[in-house]
């Protein structure tokens, strides 16, 4: 404990766990372009019910970790940083590619959305080949 600790009283900021900063990651690219679409709360919900780090996991409190990521970010905008801290290079392929298939879940990908992909793919350190296959697989996946 450090000496500003110990004469506050406070304690440290746990870091964020994996499974808040996958769904924190997710909400962040669901809202990217200014709304959450009904199209992309359904994809996150079914990502959610599949994935296994969520399994008999409390969502709302999972929701409200991302709201702390938030608010010790200094902004919503900012908090994005913090998914650079997933433990894992797969964890960091995992976001990068649920968060193409949000992206696209509905329909074009807008100029915010776009701007979110390319600071993901910085952040988690996506190669741009990685980067190029996922969006050929979600293209292949929701072209009408």
């Amino acid at each position: 404990m450090g000496l500003l600790s110990r004469l506050t009283g406070a304690k440290p900021t746990k870091a964020p766990t994996d499974d808040v900063l996958l769904i924190h990651g997710m909400l962040l690219m669901a809202g990217a372009d200014g709304a959450m679409e009904a199209s992309e709360m359904s994809t996150v919900q079914a990502f959610i019910d599949v994935l296994p780090e969520f399994k008999g996991k409390d969502i709302d409190a999972l929701i409200n970790e991302g709201r702390k990521i938030i608010a010790r970010s200094g902004g919503l905008k900012e908090s994005v940083r913090a998914l650079g801290d997933l433990s894992t290079p797969l964890l960091k392929k995992k976001l990068y590619t649920l968060a193409v298939d949000l992206a696209m879940s509905s329909g074009d990908i807008d100029e915010k959305e776009d701007q979110l992909l390319e600071t993901y793919q910085r952040l988690l350190g996506i190669d741009d080949d990685f980067a190029q296959r996922c969006i050929e697989v979600m293209a292949a996946k929701y072209q009408q």
